[in-house]
């Protein structure tokens, strides 16, 4: 079991975006990021949080401030330029990307304390090579918990980023104690369409050679496979005004759940369903997740089971 205060380090460039949804515009470029995201809920239920990754002179300043801001530490390395898309959401939820800025792979490791309770991987676009993961295993036997999002990303020739899956992907996932796949990264990595058998989509998620897979599937829940157990997990209704970063904290509340007990799966899939749902009911990094909202919203969850 992990103390509430123990460490967690996260791999994966944080971005500045711009965001659209039918709900909202953001003014201008917000701090994003699936790690960065991971990391600024993470730091609210309470864990220490180390981002690592690239950053370019053109948001360095201001990364610097909100890192200090957020209360998360971060280790970065320059780069020409920061990352950042511009993100479009449709009525539906589905979304456009476009590049602002790109920055490159992470090559340099700091050093993983012994104490390291649990280690993030979640790229953007393809910032976390097989050789930075094989580099983190070597240095630290704590699970490693990967949202492959940016693995199966490539930027297109029209600038907009299209799918497909790294033929070294079952290298990566046998490393990794968690993958977490929104449905678009279950259907790129599976052929299966998860909203037709979430069983199967995350049973061959799964196969793919982690030890435990969990599939999203926005306002219809998620679903978990750990070899032994699959799981449904009920999705937390609210008003969803900006997607962006939901699976993000969905994987950050999950990670806080499961290191304090990590058999009771169903609860750690409700917190993750609680964090997210308070994620996406604002835009950017501001969401006022707290332990009491989420604890909260858990009740509500755990008691639909009971009922």
């Amino acid at each position: 079991m992990g103390s509430p205060m123990a460490s967690i380090l996260a791999f994966g460039n944080p971005v500045y975006d711009e965001i659209i949804t039918p709900s909202i515009s953001t003014p201008g470029r917000v701090l994003s990021g699936c790690s960065t995201n991971a990391c600024l809920a993470l730091s609210r239920l309470g864990r220490q949080t180390m981002l690592v990754g690239r950053v370019g002179p053109d948001f360095r300043d201001v990364f610097a401030a909100d890192m200090a801001r957020f209360g998360v530490s971060a280790r970065t390395h320059p780069d020409t330029q920061t990352g950042g898309f511009r993100l479009v959401y449709d009525r539906r939820g589905d979304r456009t990307l476009d590049v602002l800025g790109v920055a490159g792979p992470i090559t340099q490791l700091p050093p993983i304390a012994a104490d390291t309770a649990a280690i993030i991987v979640g790229p953007i676009l393809q910032e976390t090579p097989l050789s930075l993961i094989e580099d983190i295993r070597r240095q630290s036997s704590a699970p490693i918990f990967l949202d492959p999002q940016g693995m199966l990303r490539r930027i297109g020739a029209d600038g907009r980023i299209e799918h497909d899956t790294p033929a070294d992907f079952p290298d990566v996932a046998r490393h990794c104690r968690l993958i977490k796949a929104n449905e678009l990264e279950t259907r790129v990595l599976t052929g299966i369409e998860p909203r037709e058998d979430v069983a199967a989509a995350a049973s061959a998620l799964r196969s793919l050679g982690c030890e435990m897979a969990i599939v999203t599937l926005a306002e219809a829940g998620s679903f978990i496979d750990d070899g032994r157990r699959q799981i449904a997990i009920p999705a937390y209704p609210t008003d969803a005004r900006d997607p962006t970063g939901a699976g993000d904290t969905y994987m950050a509340g999950f990670i806080h759940a499961y290191l304090t007990d990590p058999e009771d799966l169903y609860r750690a899939g409700c917190t993750g369903a609680a964090v997210a749902s308070i994620w996406i009911e604002h835009t950017g990094p501001e969401a006022p997740i707290t332990l009491a909202e989420v604890s909260q919203r858990l009740d509500t969850l755990l008691f639909q089971r009971q009922s």
